[in-house]
């Protein structure tokens, strides 16, 4: 029997009850077992005798994020904000009684607004991941203004919570757990109720960006932990998707614990500390520490847009996410992106003719995208409105998520930029 396709949007008004206080325990359980073995230490500082309410902005990692915060804020419960994907994957009732709060990446949602103000007005802890985003390369990612704008208008303290290890032991770009990644985590109260009132938006950003600040090459190279899984480069060359030799793009191939270029040869091995080192007799050209390599592609991307020849125009395989409840297959459209935004063409469901959805620059701080979708669907990105999420897959050449990502938040830059100009 075909199954009924449900197309009613997710309703963003209801307000999110506190966390089950029956699953509490059952929670804690199950975070403390999946995290045992991982030496995870939590580091407290100015948390004592602090009581909700409060706001908890922590840094994305991986999975293992939604494992690890519990535990630093234990005894407390409290409420997260999640990904409207969550809700399908595991059910919207279970992810209700763990105290989430629906919403979709890169819109701007009021009712998650009133909802945070709802979570804070009757006493709760709210935690939020504001970069939105898994790390790439294990590094921070720059976070909108409005955190801080958000953060003084809930008038309660600030806390931080900046997590070590979790991308090391799961990146995105390759999900297999390493062994012998120790976690650990600094939770942080940077600022009581008095001193938020006090400083300046611009000041409160400036403090979250340093208390959120992280890099985990570097936390692994310095604390000596060595990852020995043979695999460990494999998928990289989703993000190292450019050959700093030759200059080619989408050349990059992995096996093992290298990464090479099928157009100029050139190749590099990931040392067991997550160091790249030149292979014998290949090309030097290169960098050691991996989010070096990164941040030059991003780089090159802003020097392409720079020169008026960034431009992505391809056919795409389309699914709708309106709720909680199902993806709809919407076939085949067309994703354009370049200096205007995002243009994405397609027939929605049930519908007989063609429509365009526009994304301007400015209306996206960045854009979310996967490297291996639910670890079967391969590289995608999503576009979003108040009511659908739409995730788009490549059907020709040329698509690389990291490439799309990189342009998208420069875009973004650059229109606010000229917007301020124009004032």
């Amino acid at each position: 029997m075909k199954k009924k396709i449900v197309t009613v949007p997710f309703d963003r008004k209801r307000i999110p009850p506190e966390q089950n206080l029956f699953f509490m325990p059952l929670i804690w359980a199950v975070c403390f077992l999946l995290t045992r073995g991982t030496g995870l230490k939590i580091k407290r500082i100015g948390m004592k005798d602090l009581k909700p309410p409060f706001l908890v902005l922590a840094t994305h990692h991986a999975f293992m994020d939604f494992y690890v915060t519990p535990l630093a804020l234990f005894p407390h419960r409290a409420n997260y904000v999640s990904e409207l994907e969550g809700f399908e994957n595991y059910g919207e009732w279970l992810y209700r009684q763990a105290g989430c709060l629906g919403t979709r990446k890169f819109v701007n949602d009021i009712m998650l607004i009133r909802n945070i103000r709802n979570v804070i007005d009757r006493g709760g802890i709210l935690v939020l991941y504001p970069e939105a985003k898994y790390a790439n390369v294990g590094t921070s990612s720059k976070l909108p203004v409005s955190v801080g704008k958000l953060a003084k208008s809930l008038d309660v303290p600030l806390v931080t919570l900046n997590m070590h290890g979790n991308y090391l032991q799961s990146p995105i770009w390759n999900v297999k757990k390493r062994k012998g990644v120790r976690l650990k985590a600094e939770i942080t109260q940077i600022y009581t109720r008095e001193e938020i009132r006090a400083a300046s938006v611009n000041d409160i950003n400036e403090k979250i960006k340093k208390y959120l600040s992280y890099d985990e090459y570097a936390y692994q190279y310095e604390n000596k932990m060595a990852i020995t899984y043979e695999k460990r480069a494999e998928g990289i060359e989703l993000t190292l998707y450019k050959c700093p030799s030759c200059g080619a793009e989408f050349q990059m191939i992995s096996s093992g614990a290298e990464i090479s270029c099928k157009n100029c040869g050139a190749a590099r091995f990931m040392t067991e500390y997550g160091r790249m080192v030149t292979l014998p007799d290949k090309k030097e050209d290169g960098f050691s520490h991996i989010p070096d390599w990164y941040e030059w592609e991003r780089k090159q991307v802003i020097a392409e847009i720079e020169r008026g020849e960034y431009s992505l125009d391809m056919r795409v395989k389309i699914e709708s996410l309106p709720n909680a409840v199902n993806f709809i297959d919407l076939g085949e459209g067309r994703l354009i992106h370049n200096e205007k935004g995002f243009s994405l063409k397609f027939t929605d469901y049930g519908d007989t003719e063609e429509k365009t959805l526009g994304f301007s620059p400015a209306s996206m701080f960045s854009v979310h995208m996967e490297y291996n979708y639910r670890e079967k669907k391969g590289q995608c990105i999503t576009l979003s409105t108040a009511d659908n999420t739409y995730f788009i897959y490549p059907l020709e050449s040329g698509f690389n998520a990291t490439k799309i990502q990189f342009a998208a938040e420069y875009l973004h830059e650059r229109s606010l930029k000229n917007t301020l100009h124009t004032i």
